[in-house]
């Protein structure tokens, strides 16, 4: 390829739409439809549990926090409580914005607006982003939610991991919707229909943080921000870490999510605050399997991908060369083994769409 352009208003865009990559048919490991079926059953109890768990450790450690502030004695207890609002957030917005946490739709859509307020997206925009990644995975000029771009900055990547450039581009953009509108690329996959939620919801968070800035300037205090607003800084490392994982230094413009996602398996902890989504090729492929089930559906697909990368310094040993790599040759990606039970990967339709074969890592 030449030079990338990530722009959904550019010509990678326009050219992914012309070839048909955009919105093509994705491969996917065949199930029995009965054990599918079984598979996509939703249940209102596993999500419960988990959001009385979330919230109610985030309240206990929140009062702790105020309760010892100023005191450095307060630190542990922010620092805990950053990670579940800055990052536990993240896949709540997730896994809620797909419908499939809760069996009950008003569950999902109060969990939802929570979490995408607390994670510093606009709620109504972000839907529709989101279903644009999923339809579009990773082609360039396609897909608005690609984390680590070619060649890869490396500064944002480290910034990444204190939130910064995630709320410099959220600002901006709240207040661009809540007092002009949608920006030129959120009106390419956004319905017109949804475009007065879009302001309604960027006015609501503008007066919220409004509020809570108000009221720390009237206390002469950062305390009413270290509650609402700045864990989402110095909570995000956590999500920033297994989203880096989900895609990369593997594949872009393909259409086998084994080629351009990635499985790791994770420590109960952290599986708690990314809800399952470590099983990331699986709920690509699958994405209406809710995230308690993903183990199980790991179980019954995993003769058809690669193996799952044991652990998390497992992954990042593995992605980060791939990684440096692109720093000189873009078009570089990791390319993991199938074991002898897969079927092979789809790779003709990128290959007569884009002219060439597909790199593979040496």
């Amino acid at each position: 390829m030449a030079k990338r352009d990530y722009s959904l208003l550019g010509p990678d865009g326009q050219r992914a739409v012309e070839t048909g990559l955009a919105a093509a048919e994705w491969y996917h490991t065949e199930v029995p439809r009965k054990e599918m079926k079984a598979l996509m059953q939703r249940s209102d109890q596993p999500a419960i549990r988990d959001t009385i768990l979330l919230y109610g450790a985030m309240i206990l450690l929140c009062g702790a926090g105020i309760a010892l502030w100023p005191s450095w004695w307060s630190a542990p207890f922010w620092l805990a409580y950053g990670v579940l609002y800055g990052s536990a957030s993240d896949s709540r917005w997730h896994e809620c914005g797909h419908g499939t946490a809760f069996k009950t739709p008003w569950m999902n859509n109060a969990v939802y607006e929570i979490a995408s307020f607390m994670i510093m997206r606009n709620s109504a925009t972000w839907r529709w982003s989101h279903a644009r990644h999923h339809t579009d995975t990773y082609i360039v000029g396609r897909d608005p939610e690609i984390a680590v771009m070619r060649p890869p900055a490396f500064a944002k990547l480290v910034l990444g991991f204190f939130g910064l450039p995630d709320a410099a581009s959220y600002l901006p953009r709240m207040l661009y919707n809540a007092f002009i509108g949608l920006t030129p690329e959120e009106k390419t996959y956004v319905p017109q229909s949804e475009w007065p939620k879009v302001v309604r919801v960027a006015r609501i968070s503008t007066a919220i943080y409004a509020a809570v800035i108000a009221l720390s300037l009237w206390m002469h205090s950062l305390l009413p921000l270290m509650v609402i607003g700045l864990p989402r800084l110095y909570g995000a490392w956590h999500h920033v870490m297994t989203g880096l994982l989900q895609h990369g230094g593997l594949a872009d413009n393909v259409i086998d999510h084994r080629l351009n996602s990635r499985t790791v398996y994770m420590n109960p902890v952290s599986r708690f605050i990314y809800w399952n989504m470590n099983y990331h090729v699986e709920h690509h492929m699958f994405p209406m399997v809710p995230y308690h089930a993903l183990p199980r559906l790991h179980e019954a697909i995993r003769h058809d991908l690669p193996a799952p990368c044991p652990s998390i310094p497992a992954a990042v040993a593995e992605m980060w060369p791939a990684l440096k790599r692109q720093l000189a040759y873009e078009d570089y990606f990791l390319k993991r083994d199938l074991p002898a039970t897969a079927r092979p990967y789809r790779e003709d339709f990128h290959a007569a769409a884009l002219g060439h074969p597909l790199p593979a890592a040496e």
